[in-house]
């Protein structure tokens, strides 16, 4: 068997190329005929192209990552491709020749041949869950029942561009303080390793009854110079046995769980979940697909698999002919505003309506509260730097002080 590219036109007379295996170009284009496909030009690859593929599959298996903006990119362009009347077996062709990223190419000419092969195009996207989640796959299978693809496309897209801005904000508002804490976490290392030693054999020379304080010191910088290979092993140790124990259902949820009660940004956490599922349900009922079903979708979707099986639960409680509204209440997800905000959306039929102002009621909070985070960390910071110090100046520089003034006296 040999690879045989070939160039032809299918039953619509919309011109297609791809690869296919076959004993002789003559039995390539007997099977391209049988897939209705009229062949224009058959050759055979090259053992050169053989072998830029070989080494592209190995990049692709190095970087197997497809980013957020690349996922809006693509999205964009198939909704301007789609509203324009461009088939999209021919647009997926295009779009895999001009993209840079190896991984999405080669997603994109997959998607390709499925469509060619005639399966639908939310099924080809199901094959490829590391890129395209549920919602994804959810929001274009209903766009292709309801004959609206490319408002599905431009849905998704304005859905992750909204994603991209949330985690741009929750990275500006924590850099700061955690490059403090990790300047902090180096000068105290650098501190029981190098300075603490170093003052220990000043102390040493001149003799005398040193403070407890400067005892403590040395005692914990001997200890980190004696041992600090055990202390690394153990930090290592725990952090791989944490992210063991996080894969399973039981940690995942636990630690989604343990998340939204942290100090400060566990608040921020759970109203970016809310506005995420708000959000979502918004757009999944907006595309019409039925609440049991989006319910399902968005359970997936919201990113804290805590919150998603309150979410299932919700669908539980309608299955069983509860309202959304109550359904809502019992979850107890929600605040009194935005509930009374939902139960007017059910008694008037515009539950999506709702869902998208509270979703931008939780999208404001998020957008304030991050912006007075670093404002409510400075003080934790300034404690922190201060003890820092304190201890500095308790267990360092106050026995060099009274060496100098018993040397002085």
């Amino acid at each position: 068997m040999a690879n045989f590219s070939y160039r032809g036109r299918n039953s619509e007379g919309q011109e297609v190329s791809g690869v296919i295996d076959a004993g002789t170009a003559a039995m390539a284009a007997s099977q391209l005929s049988a897939d209705g496909i009229t062949p224009i030009t058959i050759k055979e690859a090259a053992k050169e192209a053989e072998q830029k593929k070989g080494s592209k599959d190995i990049e692709i298996k190095l970087f197997q990552r497809i980013t957020i903006d690349e996922l809006i990119m693509f999205s964009r362009q198939m909704y301007s491709l789609t509203k324009a009347g461009v088939p999209i077996t021919r647009a997926m062709r295009g779009l895999a020749n001009t993209v840079r990223n190896p991984l999405l190419e080669e997603t994109l000419s997959a998607l390709a041949s499925d469509l060619e092969k005639g399966h639908a195009l939310s099924s080809a996207l199901a094959k490829h869950p590391k890129v395209f989640n549920d919602l994804y796959i959810s929001m274009i299978h209903v766009g292709e029942n309801t004959g609206q693809l490319d408002d599905s496309f431009r849905q998704m897209a304005a859905y992750l561009e909204l994603e991209r801005q949330t985690i741009k904000n929750v990275k500006q508002a924590t850099r700061y303080p955690m490059f403090v804490f990790i300047a902090i976490g180096v000068a105290v290392a650098i501190i029981n390793v190098f300075v603490i030693p170093a003052f220990k054999g000043v102390f040493a020379s001149f003799g005398g009854d040193m403070p407890w304080q400067t005892k403590a010191l040395i005692a914990v910088s001997d200890f980190t110079v004696d041992w600090w290979h055990a202390i690394l092993g153990g930090l290592v140790l725990a952090y791989v046995l944490f992210h063991r124990w996080r894969k399973t259902e039981k940690g995942h949820k636990a630690w989604d769980r343990h998340k939204l009660k942290f100090p400060l940004v566990g608040p921020i956490f759970y109203r970016i979940i809310l506005g995420r599922f708000s959000r979502t349900f918004s757009i999944v009922l907006k595309a019409g697909v039925p609440i049991e079903q989006g319910l399902a979708i968005v359970s997936t979707a919201v990113g804290n698999r805590y919150i998603g099986e309150k979410v299932a639960a919700m669908r539980q409680g309608i299955e069983r002919g509860e309202s959304f509204t109550q359904t809502a209440h019992q979850a107890d997800m929600f605040s009194p505003l935005v509930m009374q905000m939902l139960a007017v959306g059910e008694e008037t039929g515009r539950v999506d309506q709702m869902l998208e102002e509270a979703a931008g009621f939780y999208e404001q909070e998020v957008e304030y509260d991050l912006k007075n985070l670093t404002s409510a960390i400075e003080p934790i910071l300034i404690v922190a730097i201060g003890a820092m110090v304190l201890v500095l100046a308790l267990g360092v520089f106050l026995p060099l002080w009274e060496l100098s003034t018993t040397l002085n006296g």
